[in-house]
């Protein structure tokens, strides 16, 4: 095998998580946008429930790493392997990763004009497997119900911050990728952000964060891994990088 292609996909169906590796784990992912090499052999392991804190300088290749774990068409992934609770999820497309439980919430926030806040939610849920239903997530983002019938796009970005988490979890969600959720927020709306993360992780759903609030992200985890020219260099806990002052001006500058 060439060792920038991928294995054929036959030879995987069976494959399973690596002895030792946790709930989710990434083995040497190498990742391109057309020639430009930019996740250049990232490898890690997160335990079920865990909220890590993926974080870095602008340009470190926080996103396009988190889009590779999506499965996301750009970066391509030519190398590396990534398995969720034991199925191999580095052959699959965007749409079968989801389908697996693997929902990314992207920094965009993606709502989609046209549609009310619960359209976007009952849009979310026309392919099984489904997640939360609406019941259950207008009691975790009681503003949303207030607002079920308003042009999703019209929300204040907050709430279309909610909106698109909220999403996330109409679907049977086992990985939530939040790639920077507090991104051109008022700090009273990042703390309702804040909020619903803990809910999240309260839930017990395994959650990786982008964020280049970097401090506000490390508050929220429990691990944190440091990116920096496309490999990591820091993998521990998020108190680590907290107390670590170099660290954190090195890689960082916070």
């Amino acid at each position: 095998m060439n060792a920038m292609t991928m294995p054929d996909a036959k030879a995987i169906e069976q494959a399973v998580t690596p002895a030792g590796a946790g709930y989710f784990s990434v083995r040497d992912i190498h990742a391109y946008y057309g020639e430009s090499y930019i996740v250049q052999g990232v490898s890690f392991d997160v335990n079920e429930g865990d909220i890590v804190a993926l974080l870095g300088r602008n340009g470190a290749g926080k996103t396009s790493t988190l889009r590779t774990l999506a499965r996301a068409t750009d970066p391509e992934l030519k190398k590396g392997e990534i398995y969720l609770g034991g199925s191999a999820i580095h052959t699959l497309r965007d749409f079968q990763a989801a389908q697996k439980g693997i929902q990314l919430v992207q920094e965009d926030r993606r709502i989609i004009p046209g549609l009310s806040v619960e359209e976007n939610l009952v849009l979310a849920q026309i392919a099984e497997p489904k997640g939360w239903p609406l019941e259950k997530i207008y009691e975790h983002f009681p503003r949303l119900a207030e607002r079920r019938k308003q042009d999703g796009v019209t929300l204040s970005g907050g709430e279309q911050q909610m909106l698109a988490v909220a999403r996330a979890l109409a679907r049977d969600i086992k990985l939530l990728l939040l790639d920077e959720p507090y991104e051109g927020l008022a700090p009273v709306i990042v703390q309702e952000i804040e909020r619903i993360v803990q809910q999240i992780k309260s839930l017990g759903i395994t959650t990786i964060i982008v964020e280049q609030n970097a401090v506000a992200a490390l508050e929220l985890a429990n691990r944190a891994l440091i990116l920096d020219m496309g490999q990591i260099v820091f993998d521990g806990s998020a108190k680590e990088v907290l107390d670590n002052v170099e660290l954190r001006n090195k890689y960082l500058a916070v």
